[in-house]
């Protein structure tokens, strides 16, 4: 690995709906972890030109060890891929080390699972960023969510908040994913899975 400026540098986009309505909605569970992870490392947001607000720092000490750039986008889930598109050209970061945490509803609540390219499967961000970026060759961690309970529509129940149980284990679910997207970043993708994807 090179040296030069970004050549060890990641991009981890945490995808959700802006404004204060939806910040605590399970769809918004991408943008929660993107908080935790820079919370973390103390790293504060800053507002970004690409319709973002970024925080940036380094996992670990020494010249070779990967910085992170982790945003949270100012656009609704449909419009993510123009700002993700944006911070990777900005910051001059390739497919391989772009990470977007969404919300899934085909696993298990406080399920984590990780994976490079694949279908959108019905999810509007990721639909996004795909057709943005051109290629689906960028990693996922897949925050589950859990299925609907009953006939209820799964796009009123991505939009409700967490219910007292799930909130319960939320700070558990998102220490885990900060975790997750760690071991993905320094350790590789077959190790993370090993690990996190239960």
């Amino acid at each position: 690995m090179s040296s030069g400026v970004g050549s060890n540098r990641w991009l981890v986009v945490g995808l959700g709906n802006p404004g204060p309505e939806y910040e605590k909605t399970r769809h918004n569970v991408g943008a929660m972890l993107a908080t935790q992870i820079a919370s973390s490392r103390n790293a504060k947001f800053t507002s970004h030109k690409a319709r973002a607000s970024v925080a940036e720092f380094k996992l670990g000490v020494g010249g070779d060890a990967p910085s992170l750039v982790v945003a949270i986008l100012r656009t609704y889930m449909n419009e993510s891929g123009g700002p993700t598109k944006s911070l990777a050209d900005f910051y001059k970061i390739p497919i391989e080390r772009i990470i977007v945490a969404h919300d899934e509803l085909d696993i298990p609540f406080a399920a984590i699972r990780m994976k490079r390219g694949g279908g959108d499967n019905g999810h509007n961000g990721l639909k996004s960023i795909t057709q943005s970026l051109g290629t689906a060759e960028y990693f996922r961690i897949r925050l589950g969510i859990g299925r609907p309970p009953g006939s209820q529509d799964p796009g009123d129940f991505v939009l409700k908040p967490f219910n007292s149980t799930e909130r319960s284990e939320l700070p558990d679910f998102l220490s885990r994913a900060v975790a997750a997207t760690e071991v993905l970043i320094e350790k590789g993708l077959g190790l993370a899975q090993q690990e996190f994807n239960q």
